[in-house]
């Protein structure tokens, strides 16, 4: 569509808006309207209309969003006069008012996301030098071992490439410390991993004190170091073989570029994902921001810096004096510095790096506290709305990016909101039943359909509210904290090599059982009411509703909080190589099924194989994607068992020396086109109405699951089969 029919669509669009949010109508024909426009809605979206006509299903929903706000806002708050149902009725207003500015925000950020461009390839001669950056800080050797084996890997010149160890674990500081336990432990480790990057030829760097956290530990990094580009990789970040193949050539023909990041792709379920048991069945939850509004910010310029999985400009970052360290996100405001001064950014939705996520519900919460605090800290210190350099689109974007972390106040009022009418019979909301159904039930529809709509394949229905709803209980406090006292938080590291040998409740589960108790008495107690107090039924009605609704999303959170064991947190990646494998003297052919951190299953060809003792040492050997034959990877034997004329054998690697870990690598790390195919297995859009039936069943099931470990009824070791740890999956497809 031209330029001049995209501005006559944004005018039809805005004009529709207009009228319909303002025209003066009574009950019936709004209600006839509301659902009017879902049927559009959902016929746009069953058909799948995109390019410029997003636009106008865009306005659609706003029209209906719009609406809602003029009623909500003239004819719903309670008088001022009466405080006790004005105060909390103009909180629960405000904490509407805030989703409706988040959902116009994030309208405007993923209107027309951007499409990655192709990769620019350059000729040997024209690669300019490359410093990596792996800063860890008490991450373990073997951990480190993969992640520099797969550094080493990247197809890049070797003349032109500098891999750095930056360790902020065996500091000075630290090993000078009067605690001798520590002391002794830096020393330790700052010997271990110099003869670790030793043995790849890496470089190991550490300096005298821990100041500035990773931002101080990078920006040490750069003192010490001159390519002209610096990759940095979390300790548990692997880049694939054609990381920088696929992103140094984008500085060539952009002389103001500072940044180009890539998604962070996790080999491992979160928390929720695992307990929940969903990790293959839908999108994971970073999809949304890395699938589609990352895509949405790079559209205006405003894609920013992640931590990791990302290379920048050392020409840019001199600008700023190197990696910002105000707040404890320093990537985050690293970007909004740049972007101020006029760089650009680009975003590349192609995974390229592999990670790790947090095992347990507390580390991932306390990895979500550090980036509500950080993102608090760059609103409270830089506060984008206002900063300088900023174009508009730009501001908007990082209102949004920020604005986001502040979700707690709302998650939390619309929880205890219908809790003040049920238990202290206070009017906050001055509706009738019928109202509140015609607006606000149409309002929440439209609500689903423009996410589902907006985000598809990348986010299912009613999971960003569990997600929010399972952060806010403990993020809440944080944020509060931070709002208080803006320099108070400090940077922590989050686990990410855990494992839970022993199914248990989370160490931080308490108050969720407790909210759950309450709601259930407060569902109790609306149908109580509904019996005593029938002239109030309609009312009695749409409150008990929203606290069953409530009920329904915090019975799901007692499956997060309600740990599985599990033995290992190493997960396995199903692959396709050949490969050979030495047993007595003798090389047999055999096929690589599957690979994990610690080891691989192997399929080989019994030929006259008359014995493979578990617990034996044997090597394996394969073609590498550099399509070089490997050398010998020692492996010891796990289990085995015969099927007809194969023999299935589980191995763990046994790695002696860096060229091992290297060979390690390249099975797990080395293709990323092994990655993009995980993703488009996962984004699948079962539709409004399948999710939510599918939501509402995983949340009995998991209610159930996390009751019984409260209660201690769960037997911890069960031997369920797969089919009844989960409920049955949607049928897939986009409807409605």
């Amino acid at each position: 569509m031209s330029k001049i029919g995209i501005f006559l669509c944004w005018l039809l669009s805005a004009a529709c808006v207009l009228l319909l949010t303002f025209m003066p109508i009574n009950l019936p024909t709004q209600l006839a309207l509301g659902i009017s426009l879902l049927i559009v809605l959902a016929v746009f979206k069953h058909f799948r209309i995109r390019g410029s006509w997003r636009l106008v299903v865009l306005a659609i929903g706003t029209s209906i969003v719009l609406r809602y706000v003029y009623w909500r806002t003239t004819q719903t708050i309670p008088p001022v006069s009466q405080l006790q149902n004005f105060i909390p009725g103009i909180i629960l207003y405000l904490a509407e008012m805030y989703s409706v500015m988040m959902l116009a925000l994030s309208m405007f950020v993923v209107s027309f996301p951007r499409v990655s461009p192709a990769a620019v390839q350059l000729r040997e001669d024209e690669m300019p030098a490359v410093d990596v950056f792996i800063p860890t800080y008490n991450e373990d050797a073997k951990l480190l071992a993969n992640t520099l084996g797969a550094a080493v890997n990247m197809d890049y010149p070797a003349d032109r490439l500098t891999i750095w160890l930056l360790d902020d674990g065996g500091t000075d500081q630290k090993c000078n410390s009067a605690n001798l336990l520590e002391s002794r432990r830096a020393t330790e480790r700052r010997a271990e991993l110099q003869a670790l990057c030793a043995d790849f030829g890496v470089k190991y760097l550490t300096r005298a004190r821990n100041e500035h956290a990773k931002a101080g530990n990078l920006n040490n990094g750069l003192a010490h170091s001159t390519g002209k580009l610096v990759a940095v990789f979390d300790a548990d970040h692997a880049p694939a073989r054609n990381f920088l193949t696929e992103t140094v050539g984008y500085f060539r023909d952009n002389a103001k570029l500072f940044l180009v990041q890539t998604p962070h792709f996790f080999i491992n379920p979160d928390p929720v994902e695992r307990n929940l048991r969903t990790f293959n069945q839908m999108p994971s939850e970073n999809e949304m921001f890395y699938g589609m509004i990352q895509r949405g910010l790079d559209k205006w310029n405003a894609a920013f810096f992640c931590g990791s999985a990302a290379l920048l400009s050392r020409d840019a970052l001199a600008t700023t004096d190197g990696f910002s360290g105000v707040s404890i996100t320093e990537d985050c405001e690293t970007a909004v510095n740049l972007h101020a001064q006029g760089w650009d950014s680009i975003y590349i939705d192609r995974p390229l790096i592999a990670g790790l996520q947090p095992a347990t519900f507390a580390s991932f919460i306390g990895q979500r506290s550090r980036w509500a605090q950080g993102m608090m800290q760059i609103l409270r210190f830089r506060f984008p709305p206002l900063m300088a350099g900023l174009s508009l689109p730009q501001r908007l974007c990082y209102m949004s990016s920020t604005l986001f972390w502040l979700f707690p106040f709302a998650r939390m009022t619309f929880l205890v909101a219908p809790l003040f009418y049920l238990f202290f019979d206070l009017q906050i909301f001055v509706a009738s039943g019928g109202e509140f159904l015609v607006y606000t039930l149409i309002y929440l529809c439209v609500n689903l359909m423009l996410q589902n709509y907006l985000y598809g394949s990348y986010r299912w229905p009613w999971i960003s509210e569990l997600y929010e709803y399972v952060q806010s209980v403990h993020l809440l406090p944080a944020i509060i904290s931070v709002i208080l006292n803006p320099r108070k938080p400090t940077f922590n590291v989050t686990a990410k090599d855990e494992s839970i040998l022993v199914a248990r409740l989370s160490e931080i589960a308490r108050p969720f059982f407790i909210i759950f108790i309450v709601l259930v008495l407060a569902l109790l107690l609306a149908a109580y009411r509904i019996y005593t107090e029938p002239y109030k039924a309609d009312v009695l009605l749409v409150v008990g509703g929203w606290t069953l609704l409530n009920l329904i999303m915090a019975g799901c959170a007692l499956g997060v909080v309600s740990e599985r064991g599990e033995k290992s947190s190493s997960v396995r990646v199903k692959v396709t190589r050949r490969c050979e494998v030495l047993v007595d003297g003798q090389w047999h052919t055999g096929t690589i099924d599957d690979v994990s951190a610690n080891g691989m299953h192997l399929m080989i060809y019994a030929g006259d194989i008359t014995s493979l003792a578990v617990g034996s040492e044997v090597s394996a050997r394969f073609i590498t994607h550099a399509g070089e034959q490997s050398s010998d990877l020692p492996v010891e034997i796990r289990n085995v068992s015969r099927e007809g004329d194969l023999i299935s054998v589980g191995c763990l690697y046994k790695p002696q020396q860096a060229a091992h870990h290297r060979l390690v690598a390249d099975l797990i790390f080395a293709n990323s086109g092994r990655w993009a195919e995980i993703q488009q297995e996962r984004r699948t859009n079962p539709g409004v109405l399948r999710a939510t039936l599918w939501f509402f069943s995983l949340s009995l099931y998991q209610t159930g699951r996390g009751l019984a470990y409260f209660l201690g009824l769960k037997q911890y070791s069960a031997k369920r089969k797969e089919k009844a740890e989960k409920p049955a999956q949607p049928v897939t497809g986009d409807k409605a």
